[in-house]
């Protein structure tokens, strides 16, 4: 049996699967024992039909809605997360896991490999979206959850959402897949091998070894967010927001200091992810992205990949996103029509970008209460009563 579940400050509440309950990785890899961190918000009821999995994005974690350990920020989804707000938790039982790969609680490079005694580095298998999934159906099995009234996510963890679909289309009641794709473009790929090659390039990565110098290649890591976080950003809202307007000076230093605003915001974001992101963790998770096609697991058809499904879905794009652009995710909708699925639909307008799931948008919040609440009426679900209507 696996160890009951614990908490720490950091991680919030940990669960480990013993070496006889390993995950089997799609690359043929092995990770026992298997730790998952997780957080949950609300009370699961009686009949355990409102139990919601939400998925994080490429660096997220478990701590979704509430005060982050690290940076001492709310959560990634507090926006969305909270009494009376779209995923209720007056009405809803929600749990967020870290992703297997990841680095706060859940198994991953940083983990101690218990054949060597110290931490695995480049050992620990290369996981897959597919991997992850399965790790987090461990997770709800343990929870003594059989089906889950809704599976939601943004950017990876919208390919988490269309995996756990496409995986256990029997324990999905309904799907929200959100600024996703159902497969990693060339450009997508291209964009996370510079990151992961300012990483590698740090002369304080070591080949993956860099916690057993006791150093961390942070330079390279602050690098490659830099280069990331201009793909969450829009063109509009990077000149509304900072244009060419020069950084606590007058005039051009004519020389190679942060002159410009964005430049310096870059630089800050940076460095601000490297007090909670471990730079080997950063190399697994965009991996996983990159072998992500959902439609090669189904003889190259995406619509296969939903065919008879049950499960009713919600597809959401931005228009300004250019990351996942909305052809992303009109190409789910398409599959998910021809393999017979109830979805609708939704390109919201909004300059934010990419990362316009992650905070406050009127459209977007209507939309997923409104597709949360008709399924909960379809589930049997209590009306919601009061609180935060935003």
């Amino acid at each position: 049996m696996e160890t009951l579940s614990s908490s720490d400050p950091l991680n919030g509440r940990i669960v480990e699967f013993p070496l006889d309950r390993p995950l089997l990785t799609d690359g043929g890899g092995c990770v026992a024992p298997l730790t998952i961190a997780y957080q949950t918000y609300g009370e699961l009821n009686a009949e355990r039909s409102n139990a919601i999995l939400l998925c994080h994005a490429l660096t997220g974690d478990q701590h979704a809605a509430n005060v982050h350990p690290l940076t001492g920020k709310p959560g990634w989804w507090d926006v969305m997360v909270g009494p009376g707000k779209p995923f209720d938790t007056e009405r809803y039982f929600i749990v967020s896991s870290n992703v297997v790969g990841g680095c706060l609680g859940t198994s991953g490079p940083s983990s101690i490999n218990l054949a060597t005694g110290r931490a695995y580095g480049l050992d620990f298998p290369v996981v897959t979206i597919h991997d992850m999934v399965r790790a987090q159906a461990m997770l709800i099995d343990h929870l003594g959850v059989d089906t889950l009234f809704c599976v939601a996510g943004g950017s990876m963890g919208g390919m988490q959402v269309l995996q756990w679909a496409a995986s256990f289309p029997e324990r999905v009641f309904a799907a929200m897949p959100i600024a996703t794709a159902p497969k990693h473009s060339s450009q997508n790929i291209a964009f996370h091998e510079v990151g992961r090659q300012a990483v590698m390039a740090d002369p304080d990565w070591r080949g993956g070894r860099y916690l057993e110098f006791g150093v961390r290649p942070d330079k390279g890591l602050a690098v490659a967010r830099m280069a990331a976080h201009i793909t969450y950003l829009s063109e509009p809202a990077l000149q509304r927001k900072f244009g060419r307007k020069l950084q606590d000076r007058e005039a051009p230093t004519f020389s190679f200091d942060a002159d410009f605003q964005i430049e310096n915001y870059l630089r800050h974001q940076g460095m601000a992810f490297v007090d909670r992101f471990d730079a080997n963790s950063y190399l697994y998770v965009t991996r996983a992205c990159d072998y992500f096609d959902l439609a090669a697991d189904y003889g190259g058809s995406l619509a296969q990949a939903f065919k008879g499904t049950k499960t009713r879905f919600c597809v959401v794009s931005f228009n300004t996103d250019w990351l996942y652009p909305t052809s992303a995710s009109r190409a789910i909708m398409h599959a998910l029509n021809a393999g017979g699925a109830s979805v609708s639909f939704v390109e919201i307008d909004s300059d934010k970008g990419h990362d316009a799931f992650l905070v406050y948008e009127p459209e977007f919040i209507a939309t997923t209460r409104g597709f949360l609440e008709a399924a909960a009426a379809a589930r049997g679900l209590p009306r919601a009563t009061g609180g935060d209507r935003r």
